[in-house]
């Protein structure tokens, strides 16, 4: 199809290490090419938001180190060069008459409900403001129980965060291959209308040097953004202009088409709420929920994993253990274990109460 980016007004684009640094030195040439494309489309009242990796990368620089071995040196080399990083952007985008703002999150500001609203609105406020926000991972901060793990899903996150009209992901390759592009037989995907689990297959999870994501997690972010409503593309950051080029319409890169947009509640329970457990259901309560738009109940249900209570979000997966949705629990895992299998008039009989129909109402439940 025709690639009409004509409309497009409000544009996350994310930019990788790989891309921003060579040697452990940040690319300062690439830097200012993409610093110029960013300014030259604010200028033609586009909404920008920059998601940029390298502090680590750049920290290590500046320290003289070639490996970071615990957390705290992570953290360390982070806090190091995010400052560094942040100031360059801050000097590229002034010299060009830019005004930008460091936002630094971790995924409990996706996570917890009242966050996620503040967050997005600051986001928007910083927009209004014609700023450009310029995002990171708090690196100095986070722990492994509340990193997003890579940019990538970052960036997606944030893009549906804002309702954003496209997300731009650059990095160093063309874009989706059938296999490892360094391979004769590797064919370029040019365009994406679904992320199967073939596809995913395909992918492989090995990134970069300096990144901490390959295409495996490109194809994860290309999910989060399909579901927003939001369209994506990875492309060649090296090639000249292509951000711009993208936007006039040349078919650079792989497009990812999307979905219809999924409300901002349900947005949050399917990306947002952190999940306690699984739910493995059969084909007929799979087909219930996904295809006919039905409550998840009882019935279907095989086996319960992970332990935990009324409100807390679950991942539903079929039988070949692929999760297919998620939702918010209207029992805990124990009550759930007493009445899988169960009819819904079972339940009062089984627990000796019953609160709801439902194990998870279709209001509180998203496809994938």
């Amino acid at each position: 199809m025709e690639r009409d980016f004509s409309k497009v007004r409000r544009i996350v684009v994310k930019v990788g290490s790989s891309l921003l640094t060579e040697k452990r030195r940040l690319n300062l040439k690439r830097m200012e090419g993409i610093v110029d494309q960013l300014a030259s489309l604010q200028k033609e009242d586009k909404e920008i938001i920059l998601v940029t990796s390298g502090a680590i990368a750049c920290g290590m620089g500046r320290l003289g180190l070639k490996r970071l071995t615990t957390m705290p040196q992570k953290q360390a080399a982070a806090a190091i060069g995010q400052n560094l990083l942040m100031g360059i952007y801050e000097k590229l985008f002034k010299k060009r008459g830019c005004l930008v703002a460091q936002v630094l999150l971790t995924s409990e500001d996706i996570q917890n409900r009242e966050r996620y609203l503040n967050a997005r609105n600051t986001f928007l406020t910083l927009l209004d403001y014609k700023a450009i926000p310029i995002v990171n991972e708090n690196d100095t901060v986070a722990v492994d129980e509340i990193k997003f793990g890579d940019n990538d899903t970052l960036s997606a996150l944030v893009a549906s965060k804002v309702e954003a009209d496209l997300l731009i992901i650059l990095t160093d390759t063309r874009g989706l291959y059938t296999s490892d592009p360094k391979r004769k037989e590797a064919k370029f995907i040019e365009e994406v209308s679904e992320v199967t689990p073939q596809l995913e297959r395909m992918a492989s999870g090995s990134g970069t040097l300096r990144g901490t994501g390959g295409m495996v997690t490109k194809l994860r972010a290309a999910k989060i953004a399909r579901s927003s409503g939001i369209a994506m593309v990875i492309a060649d950051g090296r090639v000249r202009d292509v951000v711009k080029r993208l936007l006039a319409g040349e078919r650079l890169g792989t497009l990812f088409l999307p979905k219809e947009r999924l409300k901002s509640r349900k947005r949050w329970i399917a990306f947002g709420l952190p999940l306690s457990g699984k739910i493995k259901v059969d084909e007929g309560a799979k087909e219930a929920v996904s295809k006919r738009g039905k409550s998840l109940l009882p019935s279907g249900i095989l086996e319960v994993k992970g332990e935990f209570s009324i409100g807390d979000g679950v991942s539903i997966i079929d039988e070949e253990n692929r999760e297919f949705a998620r939702g918010i629990a209207s029992y805990s895992s124990s009550e759930i274990e007493k009445i899988k299998g169960k009819k819904t008039s079972q339940i009062e009989d089984v627990l000796g109460y019953k609160d709801y129909d439902e194990i998870i109402h279709r209001d509180n439940l998203v496809i994938l």
